[in-house]
């Protein structure tokens, strides 16, 4: 919560209250395709929040992460990273990002060590400070019995656990993650789901688009809806079921009758 400044005399005439850091803020973004993909976004996440995306396909999440994250370049607005603006300093808003897709980008010809120690070494990590991390991360993973076995012999499980370690190797302060849960076994969410919870409490930012509706409701700080591009809805369980209406106890009846709302306003 802010606080209240006031000068040394004690004078409450001048007095600002403090925001909260701002782990991501977007301005105005927008993307378009053959029709726009994103319009207009503004949205924030706070430092050591963790929040949740959700949308129906095609309401323009992935190509809002993409953008944030450098990989696509927006038509338009802005995208500030702790104060750093991505777009003037990509690289030096990529240095405390950490982004995960649903599908694992790794070098599966490298082992988990071979790859975290790549990783490690793009990112400019010494190389002690780097190989305790990846111990770490492959012992809090389950993957300490694979360290030494070539990727592309590993089930997509493992290897989505392995690009996550790639993504935290460099010890991020917001973490990006595109349905990170799809395709995996409930033991291999559980465990992704402990680590992202170990990293909120240590301080860290996560943004996460899901499918899973009570994976959001369980782990999310706040949630935004978008649908058609645009955000629809923003802020906490109660915040979303007072913006839907009455009689709507559960995300997903909550987010079925927002999606809904809205379709019937276009």
């Amino acid at each position: 919560m802010g606080h209240i400044a006031t000068t040394s005399g004690g004078d409450f005439s001048l007095c600002a209250i403090e925001r909260p850091e701002l782990a991501l803020e977007t301005r105005d973004l927008g993307k378009r395709f053959e029709r726009p993909a994103v319009e207009g976004l503004d949205l924030t996440v706070h430092a050591g929040e963790f929040y949740t995306l959700l949308g129906p396909n095609g309401a323009g999440k992935t190509t809002t992460l993409r953008m944030v994250t450098g990989l696509l370049k927006p038509d338009r607005g802005t995208i500030s990273v702790f104060g750093i603006d991505a777009l003037t300093d990509p690289i030096g808003a990529r240095r405390i990002m950490a982004w995960v897709s649903d599908e694992p980008m790794i070098y599966e010809k490298l082992t988990p060590l071979e790859y975290l120690a790549f990783v490690a070494g793009l990112w400019a990590v010494d190389s002690d400070t780097a190989a305790a991390r990846a111990r770490d991360l492959l012992s809090w993973l389950g993957l300490t019995p694979n360290a030494d076995e070539r990727c592309e012999r590993l089930s997509k499980g493992m290897r989505q656990k392995v690009a996550l370690a790639g993504a935290l190797v460099h010890d991020p302060k917001l973490i990006i993650l595109d349905e990170p849960l799809t395709g995996l076994d409930a033991a291999s969410s559980r465990v992704v789901k402990e680590v992202l919870r170990d990293r909120i409490r240590d301080g860290c930012s996560v943004i996460m688009t899901t499918h899973i509706l009570d994976v959001a409701e369980r782990m999310a700080d706040r949630i935004g809806v978008m649908a058609d591009g645009k955000l629809i809805a923003d802020g906490t369980l109660d915040d979303l079921r007072r913006q839907a209406g009455s009689g709507h106890a559960s995300l997903e009846d909550t987010f079925l009758a927002l999606v809904a709302r809205d379709a019937a306003a276009a």
